[in-house]
């Protein structure tokens, strides 16, 4: 199964881990990543320490733990390649139901925030 259709089926809860240029890292709760066709994955951020952190360092690691079944999930161990700050794309991508306008008029900045996966590994073991 490729990882589109892996986070499109599996429910569960995703961490996003950032470290900033002298290594003080940051965790923080994200939702499962927009997977696009050619690999790359993208994640809709707020301007906020995961997104600050990756302005100095590109490298981030995302956990994603399973709802159902004991320790199952994935490492994703990823590279920042790019960015968009308040793209129509963003507006396209957003999964969440939680007043989209409301958060759209709120006046701040939002980030698609695109990665190249470097390595991939379940979540125990490896």
């Amino acid at each position: 199964m490729d990882l589109n259709e892996y986070f499109e089926k599996t429910k569960g809860t995703g961490v996003l881990a950032t470290a900033d240029s002298s290594g003080k890292v940051d965790a923080a709760l994200y939702a499962r990543p927009h997977v696009f066709e050619d690999g790359t994955l993208a994640f809709i951020m707020a301007d906020r320490l995961t997104h600050h952190n990756l302005q100095s360092n590109p490298h981030a690691a995302f956990l994603f733990v399973e709802s159902q079944g004991m320790y199952e999930g994935k490492r994703l161990f990823l590279k920042k390649i790019s960015e968009e700050k308040n793209s129509e794309r963003i507006k396209t991508m957003r999964r969440s139901c939680l007043c989209n306008e409301e958060k759209e008029s709120d006046g701040k900045d939002r980030f698609l925030v695109i990665f190249k996966l470097e390595k991939e590994i379940p979540l125990v073991g490896a």
